[in-house]
């Protein structure tokens, strides 16, 4: 909880094995954080598996992959549905730092934002995750 408000992370995950262990550590060390929804959108990697075994998280899966659009609908489909009142998108692939939700659950809560965005590109987390050179510099 913070601040009597319930908060959820969503992750929209796509084989994301590798970094998916990392990046929900980090979303817990925040200690904001109520419940984590991953929403596994076809994954042929141990995805599905990993999260099975992370506490206070909640696995869906797609049956088949519904795309990025479809995934995000779903996680927020899903946290609405576990009574989330505020509900914080972190991709598992460690591309964005969990480090920011408690200032974005923070802005949200003081009712001054009803929306807060962040960027994977600020801070160069998106390189530390692993994207491309290329499509970092692209991104910019």
């Amino acid at each position: 909880m913070f601040k009597d408000q319930k908060v959820i992370v969503v992750m929209p995950a796509y084989n994301a094995a590798q970094t998916l262990r990392m990046t929900y550590d980090e979303v817990m060390e925040q200690d904001v954080v109520d419940l984590v929804i991953l929403v596994d959108d076809g994954s042929s990697d141990d995805t599905v598996s990993i999260a099975k075994t992370l506490p206070d998280t909640v696995v869906y899966t797609h049956e088949r992959n519904r795309g990025y659009g479809g995934n995000q609908k779903s996680c927020y489909r899903l946290a609405l549905e576990e009574g989330g009142d505020i509900i914080i998108m972190v991709h598992p692939d460690y591309q964005y730092t969990p480090k920011l939700i408690p200032a974005m659950a923070s802005m949200i809560e003081s009712g001054l934002y009803p929306c807060v965005l962040g960027s994977r590109i600020l801070g160069g987390y998106a390189l530390k995750g692993g994207m491309p050179v290329w499509k970092y510099a692209a991104n910019r």
